[in-house]
């Protein structure tokens, strides 16, 4: 248990505060940003899936799979509200802002989360439920209990936890899961060191006081640079596989090349530009940028998928 449950939930006297959280604060705690990326890429994994399912039941399913989501990331926020307490970026979060009490964060996201499993489970099948519950247990324990304080590549390896959803998505359809969801997983995975390492160099003085070991702080901005071009470099033409698969459509194929370049390219700014403020605003620029990134690709399969926009392209692989 992170050391903010006793700072945060006793006064100076040892009596416990009040909590004054509003429906908004609870809902702050699931991590409303991230759970919208989770249900594009879920949704993703669910119309590019061979086969369909009930409309009813894959509402179902994609609703607990969000829902599980936020609870990961409300079992984070309760882990964490020690460091999410010295980090400016955090501080204003609901537990170590004193908004909502710890132990209370920890009864709202287990309950999410052993419903949201439970829920799928009733409405899929017990695959994809045993995918969310081992996704949960992953970024809660594998990745914000252990990996995030012990190691640089914490966001490297923590990263499956956001790239599950697809292959979730998939199960939810067939019952399985093959190599479509798992290019897609491969997408995110490579995906997800870019982005934050990008954020980190920029606030790599608070991840330092908060003792989080961030590549930037223990191998170097000029290595994490590096690092960024690399995966980026190898992301690109992954990210361009639904296309050569023929679950992606021609426009995948323009898209994720475009977006793709453009990612290297943002890249390569971060790596040629390292003083100053406008070293900043490049890291910034590649953070947003991958955001918007990862939705397009995913917003394009699903138009593909499921709204019939498809223009086939000749099967390359698989």
């Amino acid at each position: 248990m992170s050391a903010a449950f006793d700072q945060i939930t006793q006064a100076d006297d040892g009596v416990s505060l009040s909590s004054t959280g509003e429906a908004r604060d609870f809902f702050a705690l699931l991590k409303p940003r991230v759970m919208f990326l989770v249900i594009v890429t879920a949704l993703g994994g669910m119309v590019a899936a061979p086969g369909a399912v009930n409309p009813v039941i894959g509402f179902a399913a994609l609703l607990a799979i969000s829902v599980g989501a936020g609870a990961s990331g409300c079992l984070n926020m309760w882990w964490d509200a020690d460091i999410d307490a010295v980090m400016t970026r955090t501080a204003n979060r609901p537990i170590p802002a004193g908004r909502i009490l710890p132990s209370e964060a920890l009864a709202f996201g287990l309950t999410l989360s052993i419903g949201s499993v439970l829920v799928l489970g009733l409405v899929a099948n017990l695959l994809s439920a045993a995918m969310l519950a081992f996704t949960i247990f992953f970024y809660v324990v594998v990745y914000s209990m252990w990996l995030k304080r012990a190691t640089p590549q914490n966001i490297v390896i923590g990263g499956a936890a956001g790239a599950f959803p697809p292959m979730i998505g998939e199960a939810v359809v067939t019952g399985d899961f093959g190599m479509t969801s798992i290019v897609l997983f491969a997408i995110i995975f490579l995906w997800t060191p870019p982005h934050f390492w990008a954020l980190a160099l920029v606030k790599s003085d608070d991840y330092a006081r908060a003792g989080i070991p961030m590549l930037p702080n223990v191998a170097g901005p000029a290595a994490t640079r590096r690092q960024i071009v690399a995966y980026t470099l190898v992301l690109a033409p992954v990210a361009v596989l639904p296309a050569l698969m023929g679950f992606g459509g021609l426009i995948y194929l323009i898209v994720s090349v475009v977006t793709g370049l453009a990612m290297i390219g943002l890249s390569l700014r971060v790596l040629r530009i390292t003083q100053g403020e406008a070293a900043n605003k490049a890291a910034y620029a590649l953070f947003g940028f991958s955001i918007l990134y990862l939705f397009l690709l995913f917003a394009v399969l699903l138009a593909e998928n499921g709204l019939g926009l498809m223009w086939a392209l000749p099967k390359v692989l698989g």
